[in-house]
């Protein structure tokens, strides 16, 4: 791993403590901006995202062929690009991958989609990730762009306050 998720984002936060729901306020903002239409990646670029772009991207789909096309990605996610995750067969997926995985759910349900999940880092460590993709389209019907963020936290090793007692 290149990357150290903690030294990158904070011993506890891949997104800043005041971010846990970076989810919800782009999809506000998406909303806003749709206004009965998707809403366009120009549109986007004026939201006030404030540091919520640092944990941003987006996809031309058009230019996606294989893999995603990116016409933005934030500072601190693009980090993501050289954490790797655990796998059986494939140790080539990145954090920045599981970002990007839900582009075509966007799509295909014409709306926001939300995923929440458990990541096993290469190292072992388990990254609770949350992330969400919504469609863009450029003249309003036809979606052309997807824009997503994703966030997340390094699950803690201790143990639960409760234990199961059996007679």
């Amino acid at each position: 791993m290149l990357s150290d998720v903690a030294e990158l984002f904070g011993e506890n936060a891949v997104a800043p403590a005041a971010d846990r729901r970076l989810t919800r306020r782009l999809v506000d903002v998406w909303a806003r901006s749709a206004r009965g239409q998707f809403p366009s990646w120009d549109a986007l670029q004026e939201a006030d995202l404030g540091e919520d772009w640092d944990w941003a991207f987006v996809v031309d789909l058009e230019k996606s062929i294989g893999f995603p096309y990116f016409i933005f990605v934030g500072e601190r996610l693009a980090r993501l690009s050289d954490i790797y995750l655990s796998g059986e067969d494939d140790w080539t997926l990145t954090v920045l991958d599981k970002a990007t995985a839900d582009v075509y759910a966007a799509v295909a349900g014409e709306a926001p989609h939300f995923r929440d999940d458990t990541l096993v880092l290469c190292d072992g460590r388990r990254l609770l990730f949350r992330a969400v993709t919504a469609p863009l389209a450029a003249d309003g019907s036809t979606i052309s762009h997807v824009i997503g963020v994703a966030s997340g936290r390094l699950a803690s090793e201790i143990e639960p306050g409760l234990n199961l007692v059996t007679s």
